[in-house]
This record gives structure tokens, C-alpha cells and sequence, in this order.
């Protein structure tokens, strides 16, 4: 019963690695099957090269630009950057004025568009929605019938904001031709404005600015929830103003919510674009709206992207675009390889020198741990678009010694048992029992590195911290579910049970203390002393105060039999 257990654990642990490793795969050649990844992770700027692009600001008003705009702008930019899925970005300033983006690979027209989308962003009431193309002439009002207000709008939703001019403007407005602009002058915050929606093609007249994006807190997408709290399958876009968007917010809600057709509207506009107009359901007290509609997944994620990064205050336009070539290149990418099998090639030779054949589980447990890391930074890049960088192949070399480490350590644990008379299989459990709490530690304080080093560093070194929390993780799989559950295994077998003297765990090597003790300690060189009549003394008191066992020992280490001392207690 003593083996069934350990060997039915081992099983399962060794049956769930399996299924870990063939799922990924799984998801890997799929990914490959359907043209959305490759066997190969991607590569970050400094190894691949990218795309480099110079933004030249457009600041509102045509106002000169100042450093404290210039520093909003660079970090909204890698906001947007980051939030487009882009990894190991690189934003910078360029002569104090122009901004400099460079990104792995070539981004397509949607990262352009968000990169260098300016904040005018504006939530207006809309008073009047049409037909997207223009009125054929025939079917226009004639001047003398248009609406000519003599009253002062009462709000933003007022229809005595209409009056001739602009009901004449709104019939005539070709949407197609005003979005196809490059530049769309910025409406007056304080007047109407015609406004084109591109996605439901609706064109819109749109009462002043009632809240403006920078009252925007945050903005995130999600699945609709019902009141009940079940998931309705729709996407939505969850919306969230600060303290003063939120009293905005609920007295233009108060006013939309009785109102009826076109005017019972909210447009959210950017730049001249209407991205949304839905309808006002409630009176919304709290700053929280929920925006939901014909959303899908990617749709949903963009306009919140839009909404939480739009509180821009200036717009940008691309002045050059040009291919750069990698900083480092192919040379630096195979020396870090070569780095890579050197390193692992020394902690092998080490392995076989210190446990003989044992050796072959430390092998074997940093390939499969190397198996799950590059399965984990393939699927990341495809899903994640991650890209690994040299700092990042720095991260995975370091950690090949942090996981040798694990399994010296479990090994010298079982040599200790095995040292106070255990048997094989015991000291498997024995030592693992207290083996794991100290390897949890180091993986603890491994992870404590990388998350702090991730979160106060910039630059290459996230990509070195990343791929250290990545390797520490995958390490921890490996020794709960591959060499510890292969130990026990081994354990039942005749040569590594009996202690062959290839087997690493030969009794007449366990006495000797090891060349390597853990977390970077090497065994000393210390010279016999010469003995002496004090020496002598203070043997036989030794001898003296051993117990038959020790002394048993002993005698069969030196082929003398049992000592005189050893007699007279056995015979007393």
C-alpha cells in the first residue's frame, strides 16, 4: 500500500503534464492551420526591425505647443500603442515638437488611425438624424419654407438651434465626400454641428457640447449582464465619467430620457465622427453608462479604446513613415542562443559530474520546462502579440540556473534522508515534503523580482522581467508535475532503489559533502589538520559519544569490525 499511492500520484501528475502540453499544441497548430500564427515566436524591434513613424502635432486653435502638452501626448500615444495589443513599442520626442513611434513589423490602418487620432473628442445631444447622402435638389426645402427660430434654445437638444443656414447645409451635407477629407475643422463647442455616423450611415445635427472626453474616467468593454446577473451574449461598452462628467451626465440623461426619436440621442463625436449615438434608456445618477448595440467583440474594444484614450489635446498627422532595419540583428540573436546552450550544456555536465545518471531528470525537467515556455511565448504572440526581445532571451538564459537550482535542491533533500537510514521511496516523500516549501520560496521571491522589475522598469527590461516571471511559472509546473512524480517512479526501480553506483544515490557517496550546496554555494577546500595529543583527545571523546549505530558504521567504513568501545556496550 506504501507504493500504490506515491506511484498512482505519480501517474496523474505525469498524465496532466501530457495533457497540458498536447493542448497547447493543439492551440499552436490550429492557430498555424488557419494562417493566424507560425511555429515561431515574433521578434521585437531590436531583433526584427519595424516600422518608424514621425507624428507631427496639430495642437486646437492653432495654438503653439508646449512640453507639458508634448508629455500628455507621448503618454497617451503608448497608452494606445499598448492598448492595440503592440509589444516592445518604442515613443519618443523628437526636437522637442514632433513625436517618434516605432513598432515591431508594419501596423496596419487601424493602429495608424488610433496612433494619430487627436482628442476632440465630445458627447453632444442630437436634435436632428437624415438620410446619409444628400437631398437630390428637387426634394430640398425651399429657402422660404426653412425654420427661422426667433427663440433662444433652452438646451442642447433645443430644434430652435436649427435655423435656415444650417437645415439648407444639413440637406446638402455628402457624408462620403466629408469623411474622404484628411482634416475636418473642429466645430465650435459652444454651437450645432452636422456630424456623419460611417458605421449605421446616418448623418446627424447635433446641439453644443454637453460633456467634453476629458471628463471621461475610464472605458472598458464587456458581455452584457441582465439584472438577473446572467450573460446575454451581447457585447457592450461600459462607460465611466469622473466627478464632474458625472453631474453633466445626469442632467443631460434627465433631460434625454423624456424625449422621443432623434432626440432621445447621445453622440459620442471624435474628430468630426460620430462613433456612437445611442439612446438614453434612464436617468443615469452614478457617471456609469453601459453603450450596447450591434457590437462584436473587436468593435466593442476599439470605440472603448477610442472613448479611454481619446482625451487627447492634440491631433497628430503622420509626416514620413520608413522601414528600420533591426538594432541588433541576426549576429546578436545567435550569440544569445549560443549563450543559451553553453549555459546548458555546463549545468548537464554539472548534473551527471554531482548525481551520475540522476542527472538525466534535471535534463530532462529543463527541457520540458523549455517546451512549456516556448509553447506559452508562440501563444502569447499570437494572442497577445507578444514579441520577444534580446532582454527577454537574457530572462529565459538566467533562468536556466534559477531551475537547475529547484532540483539540486530536492535532490540533496533526498540524499539527507537517505543519510539517516530512510529507503528509496521514503526519502522521495520525505524529502519532497520538506523540498517544496523552500522551492515555493525561491519561486516567491523570483516572482516578488520580476513583478516589481515589470511594473518600475521601461523598455527592454519588461521584456527581461516578463520572460523571468514566465520561466519561474513554468518552472513550478515542472517540479510539481514532472520530477518529483519521475522520482517517485524511479524510486521502485532496481538501480535506483539498491543505490547502483551510477544511480547518484550509492551509499558510499552519501557521506561526502556535495561540490554544489544550493543558492550559489560551492564546497571549500579545507586541509586535514595534523593530529595531535589534543586532537587525540577530544577522537576518543568523540568516540566515546557515539551510539552503536554510528559506531557500527564506522567499523564497517573501515573493515576493522566492531571497535573495542563498541564491544563493551553490547556486552554491558
Amino acid at each position: 500500500m506504501t507504493k500504490t499511492g506515491p506511484i498512482k500520484h505519480a501517474r496523474r501528475a505525469l498524465l496532466w503534464l501530457g495533457v497540458i502540453i498536447i493542448a497547447l499544441s493543439a492551440v499552436l497548430v490550429s492557430g498555424v492551420a488557419t494562417n493566424q500564427s507560425t511555429f515561431a515566436p515574433k521578434l521585437a524591434l531590436d531583433l526584427e526591425g519595424g516600422t518608424q513613424m514621425i507624428l507631427s502635432p496639430k495642437v486646437q486653435g492653432g495654438a503653439d505647443i508646449n512640453q507639458e502638452q508634448l508629455e500628455q501626448a507621448v503618454k497617451i500615444i503608448r497608452q494606445r500603442v499598448d492598448g492595440s495589443g503592440v509589444s516592445e513599442a518604442e515613443i519618443t520626442t523628437q526636437s522637442g515638437r514632433n513625436v517618434v513611434v516605432s513598432m515591431p513589423g508594419v501596423p496596419d490602418e487601424k493602429t495608424r488611425e488610433l496612433i494619430q487620432a487627436s482628442a476632440n473628442m465630445e458627447f453632444r445631444p442630437v436634435i436632428k438624424a437624415g438620410s446619409w447622402d444628400p437631398l437630390p435638389k428637387a426634394e430640398r426645402t425651399p429657402a422660404k419654407d426653412l425654420p427661422d427660430p426667433k427663440k433662444e434654445p433652452e438646451n442642447g437638444s433645443d430644434t430652435n438651434w436649427i435655423d435656415a443656414e444650417l437645415q439648407k447645409k444639413f440637406e446638402a451635407y455628402d457624408c462620403t465626400a466629408e469623411l474622404a477629407k484628411q482634416d475636418i475643422e473642429p466645430a465650435d463647442p459652444e454651437k450645432p454641428m452636422i456630424a456623419c455616423d460611417p458605421d449605421q450611415h446616418v448623418k446627424y445635427i447635433l446641439g453644443p457640447v454637453a460633456i467634453p472626453g476629458t471628463d471621461i474616467a475610464d472605458a472598458t468593454s464587456g458581455m452584457q449582464q441582465s439584472q438577473q446577473g446572467f450573460n446575454t451574449g451581447q457585447w457592450v461598452v461600459n462607460l465611466e465619467f469622473n466627478g464632474e462628467g458625472t453631474t453633466k451626465f445626469r442632467e443631460v440623461t434627465e433631460r434625454l430620457v423624456g424625449m422621443q426619436g432623434a432626440q432621445n440621442q447621445f453622440a459620442i463625436v471624435l474628430d468630426g465622427r460620430v462613433l456612437s449615438a445611442p439612446t438614453t434608456n434612464a436617468l443615469i445618477a452614478d457617471g456609469k453608462a453601459e453603450i450596447s448595440g450591434n457590437f462584436t467583440e473587436e468593435s466593442a474594444k476599439a470605440l472603448a479604446e477610442k472613448l479611454k484614450y481619446g482625451a487627447l489635446p492634440i491631433s497628430f498627422e503622420i509626416q514620413s513613415s520608413q522601414q528600420i532595419s533591426a538594432t541588433l540583428g541576426a549576429d546578436q540573436l545567435r550569440m544569445g542562443l549560443i549563450a543559451g546552450i553553453i549555459g546548458l550544456v555546463l549545468v548537464a555536465l554539472y548534473s551527471f559530474f554531482q548525481y551520475r545518471l540522476l542527472g538525466f531528470v534535471t535534463i530532462f525537467s529543463l527541457v520540458v520546462a523549455g517546451i512549456l515556455t516556448y509553447l506559452a511565448i508562440v501563444l502569447l504572440g499570437w494572442a497577445q502579440n507578444y514579441r520577444l526581445s534580446l532582454a527577454g532571451i537574457a530572462g529565459i538564459i538566467v533562468s536556466i540556473g534559477l531551475t537547475a537550482d529547484s532540483f539540486i535542491v530536492y535532490f540533496e533533500r533526498i540524499r539527507d534522508e537517505l543519510r539517516d537510514g530512510r529507503s528509496l521511496p521514503s526519502a522521495v516523500e520525505t524529502g519532497w515534503k520538506r523540498a517544496k516549501h523552500t522551492i515555493l520560496a525561491s519561486k516567491a521571491v523570483n516572482l516578488l523580482a520580476a513583478v516589481v522589475l515589470y511594473i518600475v522598469a521601461v523598455g527592454g527590461v519588461k521584456g527581461f522581467a516578463f520572460t523571468l516571471g514566465l520561466t519561474a511559472l513554468a518552472d513550478l509546473l515542472v517540479v510539481f508535475l514532472f520530477t518529483h512524480p519521475t522520482l517517485q517512479l524511479l524510486a521502485t526501480t532496481r538501480f535506483f532503489g539498491e543505490g547502483h553506483r551510477l544511480s547518484g544515490l550509492d551509499p558510499s557517496l552519501l557521506g561526502a559533502e556535495p561540490l554544489y550546496r544550493g543558492a550559489g554555494r560551492v564546497r571549500t577546500y579545507r586541509p586535514t589538520p595534523a593530529p595531535s595529543k589534543r586532537n587525540a583527545s577530544a577522537s576518543k571523546e568523540a568516540e566515546r559519544r557515539q551510539t552503536i549505530a554510528e559506531r557500527r558504521q564506522a567499523a564497517a567504513r573501515s573493515g576493522s569490525g566492531q571497535s573495542s568501545a563498541t564491544k563493551e556496550n553490547d556486552n554491558a
